[in-house]
C-alpha cells in the first residue's frame, strides 16, 4: 500500500503548477474564444444545480450557495467593468482585472485545500457527500460560479457589441 504522505508530497508540485498556471491565466491577456465562454455558461449552471440538489435538505448550505452566487455575480460585474478589451483585426483579446480573478481563484483553491486537509486528517472519516454539503464550501463555490458565469456573459456581450459595427460597415 502506498503511503499517503508520500503521494501528497509527490502531487504537491503538480498541484502548485496548476494553481500557478490558472492564476496566471486569470491575470494576463487572453484571446477571447466564444466556445469557451459558452461552455462556462453550460458547465457552471449544471454544477450549481447538482450541488444545490445534493444540499436540498440543508437550508443553510442552500442559503450559502445563493449568497455566494450573488457575491460572485457582483464580483463578476466589477471584474468585467475593470477588464481591458481589444480587437486586433478579426481577433478579440481581453485582460482580466488581476486582483479580482486571483482572489476568487485563491479563495476556492484555499477552501478545497482545507477540505482535503480535513479529510486527510480524519483518515477518510468525512464522507465525500459531506464535502459538498458544507455551507462554507458551497458559499465559496457560489462565488466562483457566479463570477465565472457573469464574466462569460460580459465577454459574450462585448464580442457581440464589437462585431456589430463591423457587420454594419460591410
Amino acid at each position: 500500500m502506498v503511503n499517503a504522505p508520500i503521494v501528497a508530497i509527490a502531487l504537491a508540485p503538480l498541484v502548485a503548477w496548476r494553481v500557478y498556471s490558472r492564476i496566471r491565466r486569470l491575470t494576463t491577456r487572453q484571446r477571447s474564444r466564444t466556445w469557451r465562454h459558452r461552455t462556462t455558461l453550460v458547465f457552471f449552471p449544471l454544477l450549481v444545480l447538482m450541488l444545490g440538489l445534493g444540499a436540498l435538505f440543508s437550508p443553510m448550505a442552500l442559503l450559502a450557495l445563493a449568497v455566494g452566487l450573488a457575491a460572485g455575480v457582483g464580483l463578476g460585474n466589477i471584474g468585467i467593468r475593470k477588464t481591458t478589451f481589444e480587437q486586433v483585426g478579426e481577433e478579440f483579446y481581453f485582460t482580466p482585472h488581476a486582483r479580482i480573478g486571483a482572489v476568487v481563484a485563491l479563495l476556492f483553491i484555499g477552501r478545497m485545500g482545507w477540505r482535503a486537509w480535513e479529510w486527510y486528517m480524519s483518515d477518510g472519516a468525512i464522507a465525500h457527500q459531506d464535502f459538498a454539503r458544507s455551507p462554507l464550501t458551497l458559499g465559496v463555490f457560489g462565488i466562483l460560479a457566479g463570477y465565472y458565469m457573469t464574466y462569460a456573459v460580459g465577454l459574450l456581450r462585448w464580442r457581440k457589441r464589437s462585431a456589430l459595427p463591423a457587420l454594419q460597415q460591410g
